[in-house]
């Protein structure tokens, strides 16, 4: 069973302290940027894998180089099968995207209560979920696993804190003895909540996926800014587009890359100068026939400002 606080894994939980653990973090990040060194900025899109085959053959239609995955099973013929089409396509997958069990919703009313592992009720099945999902991805030869976190607290002495840091404890434990990285996905939290936890978490397998609209469907920051406290930390981008809310129920609206509030000239700058060179990964949360259109708008706008 996962727990919180010293009993989870029994010692208390002790913080590195933000120097210590972004030397720890940054040496991780140097090697993984490292084996990417001959390849440049490149772009990817997030694919739908519950039909392996189908998912990342429309990947290659679509004129990209890489994807972050989806899929509807962690068993073993499925881990084969997406091996199979990674290979058979020439995509290179580069993270595993991981959602649920239960229903997560994306509201400020109801996202506390159900997005990722703040939430006690459902996180140890969540927990649960993520190691068989490090598992799949060892065996489809993808290298991280990514999840949104929630709802986390600013303040360290809030009592759901220690538990967050136990949980992320274990989960980065598991990715690393299967060589991998974890990534949380920022969106509901601040940039400086997250790093908290990752932190007094210690484990410098444990990186973030900048989503750059998230941050701001949220109200939680502005993603240029927000790579001063997270930018040595950044394993994965999700290129995507919206607005802040003004209701105070309801999150900010997504729009097509360009329509937003998103600087991607100032981003794609400021990755470059915090040494990011891995993949900035498409994602437009519609579906049907638009969704496609907006992608490769999206790819032929941001083609022209990666070069």
């Amino acid at each position: 069973m996962v727990t919180g606080g010293e009993t989870g894994r029994g010692f208390p939980v002790v913080a590195p302290g933000r120097r210590k653990f972004l030397q720890l973090a940054a040496a991780v990040v140097v090697a993984a940027r490292a084996q990417q060194a001959a390849k440049p900025l490149r772009l990817g899109v997030v694919a739908n894998c519950e039909n392996p085959d189908a998912g990342i053959r429309r990947v290659k239609e679509l004129g990209f180089p890489t994807c972050q995955v989806t899929v509807a099973s962690y068993d073993g013929a499925t881990a084969k099968s997406l091996r199979a089409a990674l290979d058979r396509y020439g995509i290179e997958g580069t993270s595993l995207i991981v959602t649920g069990p239960g229903p997560e919703v994306y509201t400020f009313r109801d996202g506390p209560r159900t997005v990722g592992l703040v939430p006690p009720k459902t996180r140890e099945a969540r927990v649960m979920a993520l190691y068989k999902a490090s598992d799949f991805a060892k065996t489809a030869g993808i290298p991280a696993v990514q999840r949104h976190f929630g709802f986390l607290p600013e303040d360290p002495e809030d009592p759901v804190f220690k538990p967050c840091v136990d949980v992320l404890w274990h989960v980065a434990d598991h990715c690393k003895r299967n060589g991998q990285t974890f990534r949380c996905e920022t969106g509901q939290e601040t940039p400086i909540a997250l790093l908290r936890v990752i932190s007094a978490a210690g484990f410098p397998n444990i990186g973030v996926n900048m989503d750059t609209a998230n941050l701001i469907l949220y109200g939680k920051g502005n993603p240029v800014d927000a790579l001063d406290v997270l930018g040595p930390l950044v394993m994965g981008v999700h290129a995507k587009d919206g607005r802040y809310p003004t209701d105070p129920e309801k999150l900010g609206e997504e729009t097509p890359i360009g329509q937003g509030k998103v600087d991607f000239p100032r981003f794609l700058a400021r990755l470059k100068e915090v040494g990011y060179s891995g993949p900035i990964t498409i994602e437009r949360e519609i579906s049907g026939p638009q969704q496609t259109a907006d992608i490769l708008a999206a790819k032929r706008y941001l083609e022209g400002l990666i070069g």
